[in-house]
């Protein structure tokens, strides 16, 4: 495969070291696109899922689909399935590989999905929030899980953003309605003083952008345009979303990490754009020129926010060059133009 120009050899051959079975794989998959059914990336995938962090997750999972607690799964963090399913995703890992991840994803729409379609942090649905509607959903996808329930969590996340058929959380018998946490159309949420938040339309937006266009609901293209309008209301370089009860903005966005959670850096901002289509939009301009300004002289990205000894699997010193952030920046850059 004939690597992109815009990525460097050294990185490249980097990523591909066999010592690190998961980064490899992601490597060819996503920076050199590798055939699904090419026999080198089939080698490369399932050792990445027998060996490295994708083994060492699943190696914790209970046989029935759940990790440390059984139920909903959202405590404890950062451990148990909603943590681990989203960890997962991440990684690259897929249910063609290994069955347990199948099992995991059923076991978590059994638990964590209500009937209305809200991925629930306690399994009703006053425990919605975008950003972990967003995680799933996002998480669901890459992992290549299909269940037609999926079709009304999407249902559900497009209404919470455009407020079609969906009551304020003052009505309290409506069958449709806001609640504490996510309390209004438009990204708002609870936890940002009832402002919209851009981690929960990060999270959002991600997810959408990994639906083909054939499965877009006009719906769905409604929220899609209010989320892209959201996030373009200001220079997403300059982070300057409301931010709730704080003068300025977290200083988290600057902080490129592994594995992306509900705390959000610059870099998803532009991985959902640039998986919309909007890559080559020069109100992007600025946020592409920051991630390439991150990279070092060897064309590596460092680790700057990390859950080192709070995940199962560590992925790397703080501050040093990190395969996994260096994977994140390449992806955008690879889709962009300029």
């Amino acid at each position: 495969m004939i690597p992109d120009a815009r990525i460097s050899t050294g990185s490249l051959e980097w990523l591909l070291e066999e010592d690190d079975p998961g980064a490899r794989y992601l490597a060819m998959r996503d920076l050199l696109d590798y055939p699904a059914n090419d026999e080198d990336f089939i080698t490369a995938r399932d050792r990445a899922h027998r060996e490295g962090p994708i083994a060492q997750i699943l190696a914790q999972m209970d046989e029935s689909g759940f990790w440390k607690k059984a139920g909903p799964g959202y405590l404890p963090k950062y451990f148990s399935t909603v943590w681990s399913i989203i960890t997962l995703g991440q990684l690259g890992a897929s249910v063609d590989a290994d069955e347990r991840i199948n099992i995991a994803c059923t076991y978590l729409l059994n638990h964590a999905l209500t009937d209305g379609g809200h991925f629930s942090s306690k399994g009703t649905p006053s425990g919605t929030v975008d950003c972990l509607q967003g995680n799933l959903l996002s998480a669901l996808f890459d992992l290549g899980f299909e269940d037609p329930r999926l079709e009304t969590a999407l249902d559900w996340m497009a209404r919470s953003v455009t407020g079609e058929g969906v009551a304020p959380n003052t009505e309290r018998q409506a069958s449709v309605r806001y609640y504490a946490g996510k309390c209004g159309p438009g990204f708002a949420c609870g936890a940002n003083n009832k402002l919209p938040c851009a981690w929960g339309g990060a999270k959002v937006m991600l997810a959408f952008s990994k639906l083909p266009f054939e499965s877009r609901s006009p719906l769905i293209e409604r929220a899609i345009q209010q989320g892209i309008e959201f996030l373009f209301s200001v220079d997403p370089a300059s982070a300057e979303y409301p931010s709730g009860w704080n003068p300025k903005p977290s200083g988290n966005w600057w902080k490129f990490g592994f594995p992306v959670f509900y705390v959000t850096d610059l870099l998803q901002i532009v991985e959902a754009l640039v998986g919309l289509g909007y890559g080559d939009d020069p109100r992007l301009a600025n946020a592409l020129n920051l991630i390439r300004n991150k990279q070092d002289d060897q064309g590596r990205w460092a680790l700057e926010y990390s859950y080192t000894g709070k995940t199962w699997v560590d992925f790397g010193a703080k501050k040093q060059a990190n395969k996994w952030v260096t994977l994140r920046a390449l992806r955008v850059l690879k889709d962009v133009s300029n």
